[in-house]
């Protein structure tokens, strides 16, 4: 089976179910303007911090996303059939790595404009805040999905998957709200946007080896 085939087959899937795209985006959105409604800050203040809360609250919202990219599959058995039959079993966990962030991670820098008004970010800011994001939520996608295949065999895995992928996230939510944060203040925030990079680039070399070993793992191969 083509790269093609998989791509299109596991966007299908997640077209159809629209909630796994939805929920966790619909979940951002009210964390924003939650934030956004009830702090007390002055807005030059609130600006300080928008960057945190932004990167916190996408990382909290990928977390949701997390569980589901292999727990279908892993219902209803087709995830076990892919391992087994897939030519390379690295390449089919990729592409579903892959569409999970189209539907998460990219859909949150597309929406990164809107998100940074609610938070009182200041225009100059939100090109490279979107930038940030690009750079940075390949890895939380694929560094999560390491945790996702740990986990998928555990009826109730959220609360272990959150223990095992919150310190791989950590770096990613530092470089990032700092980033957000020197942009802010009128620093260039290339650095950050650079480390980003760096972390996304060393996630994709080892991220799906390591998701692959995590599904041989709980599947039991």
């Amino acid at each position: 089976m083509n790269l093609s085939v998989l791509f299109l087959r596991e966007w299908r899937v997640l077209i159809r179910n629209r909630a796994a795209m939805i929920n966790p985006i619909v979940f951002m959105f009210l964390a924003v303007m939650l934030f956004a409604v009830g702090s007390p800050l002055q807005d030059n203040t609130r600006a300080l911090y928008g960057g945190a809360v932004l990167w916190l609250i996408v990382l909290l919202t990928n977390m949701l996303s997390l569980d589901s990219l292999f727990r279908r599959d892993f219902d209803n058995g087709t995830l076990e059939q892919m391992m087994v039959t897939a030519d390379l079993p690295l390449l089919a966990v990729l592409v579903k790595i892959v569409v999970q962030w189209l539907g998460t991670g990219f859909l949150m820098v597309l929406l990164s404009p809107l998100l940074c008004l609610f938070l009182g970010l200041p225009g100059s800011a939100i090109v490279k805040t979107a930038l940030l994001l690009l750079a940075g939520t390949p890895a939380l996608s694929l560094l999560g999905a390491v945790g996702a295949a740990m986990t998928v065999g555990f009826a109730r895995g959220g609360v272990l998957l959150g223990l095992l992928v919150l310190p791989l996230f950590l770096p990613v939510l530092v470089f990032g709200a700092s980033g957000v944060s020197s942009e802010v203040a009128g620093i260039s925030a290339n650095a950050q946007l650079y480390w980003l990079a760096f972390i996304s680039m060393v996630a994709l070399l080892i991220g799906p080896f390591a998701t692959t070993a995590g599904l041989k793992i709980s599947l039991q191969l």
